[in-house]
């Protein structure tokens, strides 16, 4: 007889493991989730409240109120936004709209790795262009693509390197790579990105038809555990991806709250100002203590452990777990030497910085 099993393609998918803290009464410090340690604004949070008298009903399928708050806050089109239950979602929906078997996808070395979950699940095949030291490599990009290639996938800023590439490498990838293939734009933490050569691809998807910016309300709007993320794309792009969602897909509580955050700018500007103030120190403590740091402009940093026999990323982990604080490995991004730190509150930074020098001193 024989067993039912998934197509090749899952078997390759390792499911998701968070270092969440186990629950043994301690009070934990979580830097390794890259949220928003300011937590939501109170205007979502009064807007969540409210909404949980109508949760015995179905959610508005077409997303109309969330979708219109996006457009007036970004000054696009809300025909042309698409929300979902976490960009992760649209993720999905892309590659299985636009991508299958003998196809192929292209994504870059440490990009963020729900690129190669949905590439897999959707049985294409995933094509890994090398990065040049953390940063994204445009040439390098272009020089994989081919007939084959679906799509192509860039994380702007990128998680978990904190790097980004300016608008003008956008433009360029765009630009090399085959006509058929439509350039995703992952945007997650573009609301912590305000260079002035950067851009979130609000402008690059207006002046192109084959290129879709995912964004999230989990990082600046602090909404992670609503699930929550947005697409601005071409209709073309959006119709097909709006073919295959649940329909219901965005629960009443999460479009209300994130109706409310996104217009909330006071909440966003403090949040901005919060990590403009602790990232550089952050990055400047850590390397205080021995850990050679990555430059990031994101809401967090990726720090290399030093190159110790007797001291690893485990042992580092270890200790930093007896003193109740959790960070980031990121050994399945193939970064084995290195840890993910997320910027926290004043407190939080101080406590790790204490703990590392303990171990590391």
């Amino acid at each position: 007889m024989e067993l039912l099993s998934p197509r090749p393609g899952i078997r390759q998918i390792k499911p998701y493991r968070s270092a969440r803290p186990p629950r043994d009464g301690r009070s934990w410090i979580d830097l390794s989730l890259t949220e928003n340690p300011l937590g939501p604004s109170p205007a979502a949070l009064n807007a969540y409240r409210h909404a949980a008298g109508q949760i015995h009903r179905y959610p508005d399928w077409s997303q109309d109120q969330l979708r219109h708050a996006i457009a007036a806050r970004h000054g696009i089109d809300p025909n042309h936004v698409i929300c979902s239950a976490g960009s992760e979602e649209l993720i999905h929906l892309v590659t299985q709209a636009f991508a299958g078997p003998g196809d192929e996808v292209l994504c870059h070395e440490h990009g963020y790795r729900g690129f190669l979950r949905a590439i897999r699940a959707a049985g294409a095949t995933a094509v890994v262009a090398a990065e040049r030291d953390m940063v994204v490599d445009v040439e390098a990009m272009i020089d994989r693509a081919n007939d084959r290639t679906r799509i192509c996938f860039l994380a702007n800023p990128n998680n978990p390197t904190g790097t980004y590439i300016p608008a003008e490498a956008v433009l360029r990838l765009r630009a090399g790579l085959p006509p058929h293939t439509l350039l995703v734009l992952d945007s997650a933490y573009a609301e912590y990105c305000r260079r002035s050569n950067y851009s979130d691809g609000t402008e690059i998807v207006e002046n192109a038809d084959n290129v879709l910016m995912v964004r999230t309300f989990s990082k600046m709007h602090g909404l992670a555990g609503l699930r929550v993320g947005w697409g601005y794309g071409p209709a073309s792009v959006i119709d097909a991806l709006n073919a295959i969602r649940g329909a219901f897909n965005v629960s009443v509580a999460a479009q209300a709250a994130a109706s409310a955050a996104i217009a909330d700018t006071d909440h966003e500007e403090a949040s901005y100002a919060h990590n403009a103030e602790w990232l550089p120190w952050l990055s400047r403590e850590l390397e205080h203590v021995g850990l050679r740091v990555y430059p990031s402009v994101c809401n967090f940093v990726l720090a290399q452990v030093p190159a110790d026999p007797s001291l690893g990323v485990q042992t580092i982990l270890d200790h930093l777990a007896a003193r109740s604080i959790l960070v980031k490995p990121v050994a399945d991004y193939g970064l084995a030497n290195c840890l993910r730190i997320t910027v926290g509150q004043e407190e939080e930074n101080r406590a790790l910085i204490a703990a590392l020098a303990e171990v590391l001193g």
